[in-house]
């Protein structure tokens, strides 16, 4: 059988590795054709290598280089489209129409023209000149960037072409690229069109490299090598701690999507308004793609009453009667069963579901659960177990108390939802709940359910651990999101002819100068400390 070459310094080369993996088509558990390798260390650093010896020759270029190769990448990817949806399709079980057609393509074509669109103007770098003391700043490239892709994206975060690998690309860093073992041709053939459009576009050999698989031990020693810039990661929790603790020992900055259970309040005045509507809402959203979504409605809050009921009863029989999807991969049947059976161990209640099967190839019950405020109160970490899939946990509190002291056991999560009554009649109680909310949450929303990420500048896909490694960052969002992967440079009393061009003097007569959003603007000089 096949084993496929990696991409690395330019080139694609038989790997050096003597152990291989295969694809899994999850809709049938069986394996697909083609062998992909488990790269040794000596192959690792090949690439870090290359990517150094890259990073070097494209220091000092301007945007409109970056932005030219993704405009050329953007414009590959959508001419082959419908093989890497259809290669998609077969190894993550994901349906053509409408999740890998209809948004997940548009979503990282649309991304990758973001991401051109700030290298080229520039206006992320947030330039700055002080005349008085001739100090200039701004941010640039940090150096070679290693991204690790996840499972449930293959389109949008994946390692060579999501939104980390554009975000790098756009900041002017050349990319190492770790593929996700569900699905290796999708990030083969990515990767092939990624090669194509570098060479097009004149990038230097080791910008866009490529490798499968490590072992464990040699991802830790890969994000922290020494020429490595910085890290983004997307994947579970368990990995991504230990990455995280090896890149943090050496001082590498390492950007994580964890984990996040993003809980949803149905307050008393929402559910007397409008139960049906928040039943109906909170199902499509619970089990839209199986459930994998990064903001999937894990962690349900209500206050015990007749409305509470009424909605529990109507998402209980909406679970039980929906068609049970395929997952992603064997292991997240595996760990999405074991997370449930935790919850249970820990005093949840099975509403319905909770057994592994009831659909098609990978796949696990519909299942809904329940507890009570004072058990959240008194197991929070337990109750807290991400059971990544198409389940979800009910928290009934006895009363508003009761609720804000389940609120404040809260992990961080990437989003946290609160639907209210139009009437005004929660807004008392949605006060006290967003206050504890808002220092656990990256993205507060009202009435309206998680699971849409809008790929806008002011969009926060973030929050504190455990959903990220670090609050202040956002992985979806551009011009935010590039930050993660610069670095702020200073330039002290240099002469203007060597200056980048960002920090020569092309703006008005003044003291202190800043350039966002591609105009100068006069910033505030602070009083000198006496």
């Amino acid at each position: 059988m096949t084993t496929h070459p990696v991409l690395i310094d330019g080139q694609w080369k038989a790997s050096a590795g003597k152990k291989t993996f295969q694809a899994v088509n999850p809709a049938t558990t069986e394996p697909l054709p083609g062998d992909y390798p488990v790269s040794p260390w000596s192959e690792v650093e090949e690439a870090i290598n290359a990517a150094a010896r890259a990073a070097e020759i494209v220091r000092g270029w301007s945007g409109s280089r970056f932005a030219e190769f993704l405009e050329e990448y953007v414009k590959r990817v959508e001419q082959r489209a419908p093989e890497l949806i259809a290669m998609a399709n077969l190894e993550t079980g994901l349906p053509v129409v409408p999740r890998l057609q209809d948004v997940e393509m548009p979503r990282t074509t649309n991304q990758l023209r973001q991401g051109a669109k700030a290298a080229r103007d520039g206006s992320w770098v947030e330039a700055t000149i002080d005349t008085a003391s001739n100090i200039r700043s701004m941010f640039g490239p940090i150096g070679p960037v290693a991204v690790f892709g996840p499972n449930n994206f293959p389109f949008a975060f994946n390692g060579i072409v999501g939104g980390d690998f554009v975000a790098a690309v756009a900041a002017g860093n050349p990319v190492i690229a770790k593929g996700h073992s569900s699905h290796p041709s999708t990030t083969r053939l990515f990767a092939e069109i990624a090669h194509q459009a570098a060479e097009a576009t004149g990038m230097p050999a080791g910008f866009v490299q490529l490798i499968y698989r490590t072992e464990h031990s040699d991802g830790v020693k890969l994000v922290s090598h020494h020429s490595l810039g910085a890290i983004g990661y997307t994947g579970a929790r368990s990995a991504g701690v230990v990455l995280k603790e090896a890149a943090d020992k050496v001082g590498k900055p390492i950007y994580l999507e964890l984990s996040s259970i993003n809980p949803v309040y149905f307050l008393p005045g929402a559910l007397s308004e409008r139960v049906t509507a928040c039943a109906e809402q909170f199902s499509t959203s619970c089990l839209m793609a199986v459930g994998q979504f990064c903001t999937n409605p894990g962690l349900i809050f209500t206050i015990a009453g007749p409305n509470t009921e009424a909605f529990i009863s109507q998402v209980t029989e909406k679970f039980a009667a929906a068609p049970v999807g395929t997952l992603l991969s064997e292991g997240v049947q595996k760990n999405l069963h074991s997370g449930i059976q935790t919850l249970v161990r820990a005093g949840a209640k099975l509403l319905t579901g909770g057994s592994l099967g009831g659909g098609k190839g990978f796949c696990c019950q519909n299942t809904l659960l329940r507890v009570t405020g004072e058990q959240f109160v008194r197991s929070p970490d337990l109750l807290q177990t991400e059971a990544f899939g198409n389940s979800s946990l009910i928290v009934v509190a006895a009363n508003e108390a009761e609720l804000l002291a389940a609120s404040r056991c809260l992990e961080g999560n990437l989003t946290g939802s609160v639907y209210s009554a139009n009437d005004g009649s929660d807004d008392a109680l949605y006060q006290q709940i967003t206050t504890i909310l808002r220092q656990k949450v990256g993205r507060l929303l009202n009435d309206k359910m998680p699971t849409g990420v809008a790929v806008v500048p002011s969009m926060n896909h973030g929050g504190p651990f455990p959903a990220t490694g670090h609050p202040g960052f956002t992985a979806v969002g551009i011009p935010s999101s590039i930050k993660r992967f610069a670095m702020l440079q200073c330039y002290d009393n240099v002469r203007p002819q060597r200056l980048p061009p960002s920090l020569q003097n092309k703006n008005p007569t003044g003291s202190l100068w800043r350039r966002i959003d591609g105009t100068w603007s006069q910033a505030d000089v602070p009083t000198p400390a006496t």
